[in-house]
């Protein structure tokens, strides 16, 4: 049996994971969907502090208490930049990434870095204008394509953002570069999206690519089908013991 992290985007928490995570538990498998601190169920924890280097230490520290050993990691969207920070900190722990749908940041980068100008503009005259300067309001789920029937359900459940976790930069080691097995999953039923030019960079590395026709919110869409391709990661131990040099 597997263990697997599932570290949800931005706007969302452990909530949108349900169906995905019950499906995995129900074939045996260890399965957590942390809420990252200011979202969801941890909204009362938001605060203009709370930034990527929080959220990736929400899930290090899971991972850590939870003593958790050979972990498919797997980050949707902005968890992306979380996964990558995790997966730095702890690589020992790690057996596996997978990016759906996601953010695949180098050292030194922020989400702002890699978002389309006009995305990034939107964002922050949101923030600036209804945010009270540090939060972003939710993105309606119509613009993500999600599926007909969930659409209220998650314009609901969704809560804002902090801007500081899309513009404080990823400090990366080097250590992630050991993580052998990582997969990219690219949602093709809805656009524009940002996250095309991670798909291409991802074939390029030899990464496993897989694509999935659906709106940008893969687990509420399909899914059975992303059950199956996480089931599909490859189950070894994907650590290389050769040690990196620390990039600057």
């Amino acid at each position: 049996m597997s263990t697997f992290v599932l570290v949800h985007g931005a706007w969302h928490g452990s909530w949108c994971w349900k169906r995905v995570r019950r499906a995995l538990q129900a074939l045996g498998h260890e399965v957590f969907t942390p809420t990252l601190t200011g979202g969801a169920d941890r909204m009362h924890l938001l605060s203009p502090q709370v930034d990527l280097e929080t959220h990736i230490t929400d899930v290090v520290n899971l991972i850590r208490w939870e003593e958790l050993s050979d972990v498919v990691l797997c980050g949707h969207s902005y968890g992306g930049c979380v996964i990558s920070g995790v997966a730095d900190r702890i690589p020992d722990r790690i057996g596996a990434l997978v990016y759906l749908d996601a953010f695949v940041l180098e050292n030194g980068q922020c989400l702002h870095d890699t978002l389309p100008p006009p995305m990034r503009d939107a964002q922050l005259e949101q923030a600036l204008h209804s945010g009270e300067g540090w939060k972003v309001p939710p993105i309606p789920a119509e613009a993500f394509h999600v599926n007909a029937q969930d659409l209220d359900w998650v314009n609901r459940q969704c809560t804002v953002q902090p801007l500081a976790t899309f513009q404080q930069r990823l400090h990366l080691t080097g250590e992630i570069a050991r993580i052998e097995n990582v997969t990219f999953i690219l949602a093709t039923g809805w656009a524009p999206s940002p996250f095309t030019p991670f798909y291409d960079q991802a074939k390029t590395k030899g990464w496993r690519t897989v694509t999935m026709e659906c709106g940008h919110d893969v687990m509420l869409d399909l899914p059975e089908e992303l059950t199956r391709e996480l089931l599909a990661v490859p189950a070894r131990r994907g650590i290389s013991s050769v040690r990196t040099s620390s990039r600057r």
